[in-house]
């Protein structure tokens, strides 16, 4: 049971969880789009390695380097902007539901003299509740062990819940948004089959005034 329910949660974790990596040169902004619920925990790890001209390599490390997180919500509003090192961790909580924001920018100007001068940036962002923490676990008697991870299997059901719910609100707004379009296409049909009908009714009167002026009818 206990290997199960670790099973279980793993496949949350990577269910909630986006890993990628991007390059960037320096003082460039990336963004990223995270459509996220409100009330949700959003958490980004990332670490940035730097391309030596002379080795021909990203190197593990960039001493000196930082990055400024900007996130802004679907409003427009900012939701964190702040300075971290070149390897951190950022989160933020969504009041909002939709699309937010989130971009990483160089503070550095050091290697802009270097031809080929870029950045590559690991990015790991996960959405949702607090993820279970092993260390943690381990720490504690099975008891309280069971305890800990329902707890925290509980939370990530609430989760899926939300992000359910999110998911009707989206679905009911295109299906709203659909009906509407699909009613506009339809009095737009009906204003055209109007005005080619009004059009034909004028053809044929001028075509008969013209006949009757000629004398032809």
């Amino acid at each position: 049971m206990k290997s199960q329910l670790t099973g279980f949660l793993m496949n949350f974790w990577i269910s909630f969880s986006l890993a990628l990596y991007f390059h960037s040169g320096e003082r460039e902004e990336k963004c990223i789009i995270e459509d996220v619920p409100s009330d949700t925990l959003v958490i980004g790890n990332y670490k940035v390695q730097r391309w030596d001209i002379h080795k021909q390599e990203f190197l593990e490390s960039a001493p000196g380097l930082g990055m400024f997180v900007t996130v802004t919500t679907p409003s427009a509003e900012v939701l964190l902007s702040k300075l971290y090192g070149p390897q951190g961790t950022f989160s933020f909580t969504s009041y909002l539901s939709g699309e937010h924001v989130i971009c990483l920018q160089s503070n550095s100007t050091r290697f802009v003299a270097f031809a080929g001068s870029k950045l590559r940036i690991h990015l790991d962002i996960r959405v949702g509740e607090h993820f279970l923490d092993e260390s943690v676990v381990q720490a504690k008697d099975k008891v309280n062990e069971v305890n800990f991870r329902l707890e925290h299997l509980i939370e990530q059901i609430h989760h899926i819940s939300k992000e359910q719910n999110y998911e009707r609100e989206r679905e009911e707004k295109f299906r709203k948004t659909s009906e509407e379009t699909n009613s506009n296409i339809l009095w737009w049909a009906i204003v055209q089959t109007l005005i080619l009908i009004s059009v034909g009714i004028w053809q044929i009167k001028s075509l008969r005034d013209f006949f009757i002026s000629k004398k032809l009818v």
